[in-house]
């Protein structure tokens, strides 16, 4: 278990937009960031990062919460290894009493899964550099590359020894489970012919070099073995199987270390090998990235998206698998992001190229060779079409299909522009087939087949009445209120006008009014406490219980340490209240002189209208209540009568109070 000083020291210590940052492009927005959900595919950012609160709020999913909440959402992390992420992140030492067997045991089968991936790279870590096989033939191999130990060490390359199961051996006597490992693709099990109750077990990655797989936060996902050997039989480079925790679609090789320098640099160079990405970090180029040679899918995209717009993808000089490549340029310009594209000399590759030059002349290389996608793809395919009408004719076709593939309408007539400039032909013919294929795509998305639609039932009028009071909960709305207020302003002192129910020389019921300079939570206690008004929604009876608990209790209240200390689920809900307001920000009304009146100068106002309007409320619910009583019986109901006119004449003074015209 981690010490209670640990997790208030990782809370105190971490920045919530410094966390997310790492896995978010985030840009500023008035006093909070903004950036795309990396829960949902979306377009348009609804991510919402607030450092003063240091709270976030997804409302493309819904979800929202802490720093913790988020490790825990985004990378499914336990409460425990959220912690200890944060802990290693801002370098705290961690203070921690040993875990029992059956604690042990109970970690889900994820979290068994990480934990043989990870000791596989330590394991495979330790063959490297202490066997004298690994040295002799792995780590050869890694300095005949031109990698330097500080390079190997930084990507966790390792060796796995050329032995049928000499890794399964040392993960099963260190305790771990074979179902994990088989799990997990380290280990294939096979059944045994000599022996039918049986198996046998071998290392799938046997006298392979190691490249450890890692996610956007470091955790070991899978790992690309390459071949040291001539075995024709065999695959140059292998991958671990799909898993639980490793969709090779879903993984780009190099990104934990990338992610910073990519958002940073606010550009991505794609690769196509591991080796690539290690010899560019090696020469100085960080924000590099690799497909891990498979074909580029949507997910990988938009996992770059999360941190840039901007890709570029570094094809090798041999041009045999470049048409191959053009329909992950297409799928790119599909997220709406920003596509460049640099060849290299022939017989040269980005890792042969970074090796064989210094940093400055592969950067302006990279500068001066990079081209806009349409200028790439028209000369390599005016070269393909030479002379020929018809394959020139099928080319501009190509082209304006990819243009098609562009979300934003700007770009796609800039585009149309310099299509029509490289391909000499005018741009009306190209807008018009690029209407064409739009339509055509338009026709094939209709002409999907639909789930059956029933017929509309009758609905019948009590119905309809009833659908109209569940459009707006009033007393939802205004016991949701109470909350944001207890949480932004409850340590707040206001001087409240409080009325006071008195009778005049009359007789007759008033409301007189007397000022009070008090804090907004013991307003609300003690005007709740008085009505004996309880909060109608679970979810917010609990949290007000909280609230007024932390705010009795403490001197200074902070939002920050009060979400901290919450479960999950609460917590997310928490955040949805006080970021909802956050989505909408007002225009900069200052620079023309305008200056609109700040929340915090009409706190007591709203504090004391919420009530009100919750006391009218109830008090109109109560006389609906008695008026059904008193319908179709015969008993006296002067009782019930005389209860209603005054509920009546209390509801007239309280919305005078208002300043309300009663309906």
């Amino acid at each position: 278990m981690i010490s209670k000083i640990t997790i208030d020291k990782v809370y105190e210590t971490a920045r919530l937009e410094e966390v997310i940052g790492d896995f978010v492009q985030l840009k500023k927005s008035g006093t909070n960031f903004k950036g795309l959900s990396p829960f949902t595919d979306e377009r348009s950012p609804s991510f919402m990062v607030s450092p003063v609160k240091q709270i976030w709020k997804d409302f493309s999913s819904g979800k929202g919460g802490n720093v913790v909440a988020f490790l825990m959402e985004h990378e499914h992390f336990t409460y425990p290894e959220a912690i200890k992420y944060l802990a290693k992140k801002y370098n705290i030492e961690i203070e921690e009493t040993e875990q029992s067997n059956e604690q042990k045991e109970q970690a889900s089968e994820r979290e068994s899964m990480y934990l043989v991936s990870e000791f596989a790279q330590t394991h495979f870590k330790e063959m490297l550099w202490e066997s004298e096989l690994g040295k002799a033939i792995g780590l050869s191999y890694f300095k005949e590359r031109g990698f330097t130990d500080e390079t190997i060490k930084k990507f966790e390359l390792g060796y796995c020894l050329d032995q049928w199961d000499g890794f399964t051996t040392a993960a099963l006597e260190k305790g771990y489970k074979l179902e994990y490992l088989q799990k997990t693709g380290l280990t294939i099990v096979k059944e045994d012919p000599n022996n039918p109750n049986g198996s046998r077990k071998f290392d799938r990655f046997k006298g392979r070099v190691m490249f450890p797989i890692h996610s956007l936060s470091g955790r070991v996902l899978g790992f690309g073995g390459r071949i040291l050997t001539n075995d024709k039989k065999a695959a140059k480079y292998l991958n671990s199987p799909e898993s639980d925790i490793y969709h090779k679609s879903k993984v780009l090789y190099g990104i934990y270390h990338a992610k910073q320098s990519i958002a940073k640099e606010d550009n991505c160079y794609l690769v196509e090998g591991y080796t690539d990405v290690i010899q560019f970090a090696q020469r100085g180029i960080d924000n590099v990235v690799s497909s891990s040679g498979t074909a580029l899918t949507p997910e990988q995209i938009r996992l770059i998206n999360r941190l840039t717009k901007n890709i570029t993808v570094l094809f090798d000089g041999d041009a045999a698998g470049l048409r191959a490549s053009l329909r992950g340029i297409d799928l790119i310009l599909e997220q709406g992001m920003n596509v460049r594209i640099c060849t290299f000399p022939e017989g040269e590759d980005p890792d042969s190229f970074s090796k064989n030059n210094e940093l400055e002349e592969v950067l302006s290389y990279l500068g001066d060779n990079s081209k806009d996608f349409i200028q790439f793809k028209a000369s390599l395919l005016v070269k393909e079409a030479d002379n020929d009408p018809i394959k020139r004719a099928d080319t501009v076709r190509d082209i304006v299909n990819s243009i098609s593939k562009i979300p934003d309408r700007i770009k796609k007539e800039i585009y149309i522009q310099e299509c029509a400039q490289i391909m000499n032909i005018s741009e009306a013919v190209l807008f018009n087939t690029l209407a064409q294929i739009e339509k055509k795509e338009e026709k094939d998305v209709k002409s999907q087949p639909k789930e059956e639609q029933k017929a509309f039932d009758v609905v019948r009028g009590k119905d309809v009445d009833e659908q109209k009071q569940e459009k707006v909960d009033v007393q939802y709305v205004l016991e949701r209120k109470i909350i944001e207020s207890l949480m932004l302003y409850g340590n707040h002192k206001e001087e409240f006008e409080d009325l006071v129910l008195k009778e005049n020389e009359s007789g007759d019921l008033v409301l007189e009014p007397e000022s009070s300079e008090i804090k907004v939570y013991e307003k609300i206690f003690l005007d709740l406490q008085e009505d004996e008004i309880e909060l109608a929604n679970e979810d917010f009876r609990k949290m007000y219980a909280k609230l007024i608990e932390a705010l009795n209790e403490a001197e200074e209240f902070s939002i920050t340490t009060f979400v901290n200390g919450l479960e999950q689920e609460m917590a997310n809900q928490i955040s949805s209240i006080l970021m909802e307001e956050e989505r909408y920000a007002l225009h900069n009304w200052e620079r023309k002189e305008i200056f609109p009146k700040k929340k915090e100068l009409g706190v007591a106002q709203l504090v004391s209208e919420t009530i009100l309007t919750l006391r009218c409320f109830l008090i109109k619910k109560r006389m609906s209540t008695l008026q059904s009583t008193t319908e179709g019986t015969e008993k006296d109901n002067r009782e019930a009568l005389e209860e209603i006119m005054n509920y009546i004449q209390l509801n007239k003074l309280l919305n005078q109070k208002l300043n309300r015209v009663l309906s």
